[in-house]
């Protein structure tokens, strides 16, 4: 297969997979360019490179920003701003995953810390806190293990890994 196919390919199927991880398919396709190059790349060349257009590009661009998967660089005499990402798969899944807890698992922490605390005693009061009450308990410790995951490095992780696939 030659490279243009391979990289045609892997950023496809990249872009397919971030709908996993709660992004667009045009944010992922940008990640997983910037995961390949061997430079910093412009809002441009991400452009020509995906055939987007400027408004698809900064808008994802932004995104990435703010999900912690891009950073911006700047090259000495250029006034173009240029982006990286991280390429540790490790740092990758910690900073989704932090994300994904704090858009996702932290605000439903929050109300159910706010409606468990229902007042009555019917038997449809009693259910909804019996409920509400496991479901926070749950998401707490959902919270605690992927609190853990983000403080951890790889080797813990492939550690757990290597006990659960055997």
């Amino acid at each position: 297969m030659e490279y243009s196919e391979a990289k045609e390919r892997y950023i496809e199927a990249w872009g397919s997979l971030g709908s996993s991880w709660g992004v667009n398919r045009t944010m992922a396709q940008i990640h997983a360019l910037l995961m390949i190059a061997t430079e910093p790349l412009s809002t441009e060349e991400i452009m020509e490179d995906l055939k987007i257009s400027r408004g698809n590009a900064n808008m994802n661009i932004r995104a990435l920003l703010d999900w912690g998967l891009a950073k911006k660089v700047l090259k000495l005499g250029e006034r173009k701003e240029y982006f990286v990402t991280d390429k540790d798969p490790m740092v990758l899944a910690a900073q989704v995953a932090k994300e994904r807890k704090k858009r996702e698992l932290d605000p439903i922490i929050r109300l159910l810390d706010e409606v468990s605390s229902v007042k009555g005693e019917s038997k449809e009061v009693q259910e909804f806190k019996k409920v509400t009450t496991d479901l926070k308990g749950f998401a707490k410790q959902a919270d605690s293990v992927i609190n853990t995951f983000i403080q951890s490095n790889s080797n813990w992780f492939f550690k757990i890994l290597g006990k659960i696939t055997r």
